[in-house]
């Protein structure tokens, strides 16, 4: 059927017929319009020339010519404008027509969209997500727990506070010892001779020296 009458026309490929057509239309009323004004320069030319050589008669038929041609291409001057219009108005409509088939596009598939965004299976989704997400948290602490039950890792700590609390107990042995050692503080201090000597004793003695030694000075 559409061999012998013809295939049907989409309205974007109309609206781009219209519009080559109306800008045929306008080329055509331009080329017209450019011999209507040589023409009328023509025509003041020839005027001039005839009124040079007295010919009034026909200075007068010219001059009316070149009225008919001055009201022709303001006509075509009017012509090309409102062709225009409509050129700008079927271009207008083809840009709305493109922005409704392409809205029309998007709200299908934001239908489509919404069909297959269910609530209900959403949230199911999301449950299911949390849960896995809980049960992989416990695998994992679980297998942490296992590593560090397979490599002793309490074991080596409790090994290695023992050492520590040997060795300080040791220490704490040598320090006592170190102190018991130590002479005890009184009033009475040690001498080479092993006795124990008063402190105001020690001082008589040193001050009777002192003044034997005077005297013996004296004496000299």
């Amino acid at each position: 059927m559409d061999f012998l009458f013809g295939r049907r026309k989409s309205p974007e490929e109309m609206l781009k017929q219209n519009q080559r057509a109306l800008n045929r239309a306008i080329r055509d009323l331009d080329r017209e319009r450019s011999k209507l004004e040589q023409q009328e320069k023509k025509i003041i030319a020839d005027i001039k020339k005839m009124a040079k050589q007295g010919q009034m008669d026909a200075v007068k038929i010219m001059a009316k010519d070149l009225v008919r041609t001055r009201r022709y291409v303001k006509k075509f001057i009017m012509m090309r404008a409102n062709i225009q219009a409509v050129s700008l108005k079927i271009q207008t409509l083809k840009s709305n027509n493109s922005m409704a088939q392409a809205m029309k596009g998007v709200t299908k598939a934001m239908a489509t969209m919404n069909k297959q965004l269910k609530l209900p299976q959403i949230q199911k989704i999301m449950m299911d997500f949390e849960r896995q997400s809980e049960i992989m948290d416990m695998k994992e602490e679980m297998m942490n727990d296992a590593i560090d039950d397979a490599m002793g890792d309490e074991d080596d700590e409790d090994e290695s506070d023992a050492i520590v609390s040997q060795v300080l107990d040791e220490l704490g042995l040598n320090l006592s010892d170190e102190l018991s050692n130590l002479p005890s503080t009184g009033g009475s201090l040690s001498v080479a001779g092993g006795k124990k000597v008063e402190p105001q004793a020690a001082l008589a003695d040193a001050d009777a020296d002192l003044e034997e030694r005077l005297n013996n000075l004296r004496r000299d």
